[in-house]
């Protein structure tokens, strides 16, 4: 079938106006199923590996085909990307309707990971994680450990082979949590080793809002703006980024719910499609706030082991105007977490942690455990 639309592929896809129907407007979301194994129901997230599966990438058709590949020599990226840049094609869009390809990547293991590895979940979050470190490891607003290095480095090579050997599309966008680990992890990834376009440079974002779930673990507390400009200097900070972390409530023993979370990363959503007229978009981020992304897209969940990488194509609408209540990060939605004062009597997973009478904030229960 020949489509009317001509598109001409290049470096990457077809780039858009910023959004302006999206100002101050609803924006609904939806994870498009069909091109991705992670969207099939069958498709196991605990034994799933990205670089054993094109990044889930389904071999299959699009009906853009035939429109200058008569000889089939195309690979399934430059398809998948001809395809794309249809639905996005001024020819029949809607000014109401924009699609993204976002390519979510959760960070190599940090030291945080492997403390609670080392602890159990227990025993890491009813007293561990409220600490710096253990006096070995240190794990407040936690680096990459070494296997969190190479997870990220195998990454790189697995990105160079798609962009020079299957056409994938260069990202338009880079943003990154503002945390440590997200940071050091998209930098392994992008920053050196690939031959990018001088138009789709690394220059990545940092935004508050791709942070991981906020609970009262150290590791969820981020570093100073100064503190992140040091460690990363190349990296740009999002208009009104603080020097302190705002957000974070460990001090006072308060953790964020899943419906603040799901709210802020709805928020955070909100703002890259209507500002950014990029289409593929590259997010550096954490398990559990990808779990909220995915959530806010409409995807089915989808957990990540760190390093793991999920590409979803979504569909955005505007569908009216935002209610006043909505996608705000400063409705409550933060609650008290249980603590032991000292090192648990037991702890046993699924079941949580025992404190001694004299050590314990309040009863440690399963609702502590989190993913990090």
């Amino acid at each position: 079938m020949k489509l009317s639309c001509p598109i001409l592929l290049g470096l990457a896809s077809t780039a858009l106006a910023r959004w302006p129907e999206a100002d101050g407007n609803e924006i609904r979301y939806s994870a498009v199923q069909g091109y991705f194994l992670q969207d099939e129901p069958d498709t196991d997230p605990n034994t799933f590996d990205y670089a054993a599966q094109n990044f889930g990438l389904l071999n299959r058709t699009y009906p853009t085909d035939g429109d200058s590949d008569a000889e089939g020599c195309e690979t399934q990226w430059q398809r998948f990307a001809r395809w794309v840049d249809y639905l996005n094609a001024d020819c029949h869009r809607s000014e109401s309707v924009r699609y993204k390809v976002l390519v979510m990547g959760r960070h190599g293991q940090g030291w945080h990971n492997a403390a609670e590895s080392y602890y159990g979940t227990p025993a890491w979050n009813c007293y561990w994680a409220e600490l710096d470190g253990n006096g070995t490891a240190a794990w407040s607003d936690a680096l990459l450990t070494p296997q969190g290095v190479v997870e990220a480095q195998r990454a790189n090579a697995y990105f160079k082979t798609r962009f020079e050997q299957h056409g994938m599309p260069f990202f338009d966008s880079y943003y990154s949590s503002p945390l440590s680990r997200c940071i050091q992890t998209a930098i392994t990834t992008f920053a050196a080793g690939l031959d990018l376009p001088a138009s789709r440079p690394f220059a990545p974002t940092i935004k508050e809002l791709f942070r991981e779930g906020i609970s009262i673990h150290t590791c969820d507390r981020r570093s100073t703006r100064s503190h992140i400009h040091a460690f990363a200097p190349n990296f740009a900070f999002e208009p009104g980024f603080t020097e302190q972390d705002e957000l974070w409530r460990g001090d006072r023993g308060e953790g964020e719910t899943d419906a603040h979370e799901l709210a802020r990363s709805k928020a955070v959503l909100d703002d890259v499609f209507t500002n950014d007229d990029g289409t593929w978009l590259s997010v550096t981020s954490h398990s559990g706030e990808i779990a909220a992304l995915l959530t806010a897209l409409g995807h089915r969940d989808f957990g990540l082991s760190t390093g793991q990488i999920i590409p979803v194509l979504v569909r955005a609408e505007v569908v009216g105007r935002t209610p006043p209540t909505a996608a705000t990060t400063a409705a409550p939605g933060f609650t008290f977490e249980a603590t032991c004062n000292a090192p648990p009597v037991t702890s046993v997973a699924g079941t949580g942690c025992v404190c001694s009478s004299s050590s314990a904030s309040a009863t440690a229960t399963p609702a502590l455990v989190r993913r990090l």
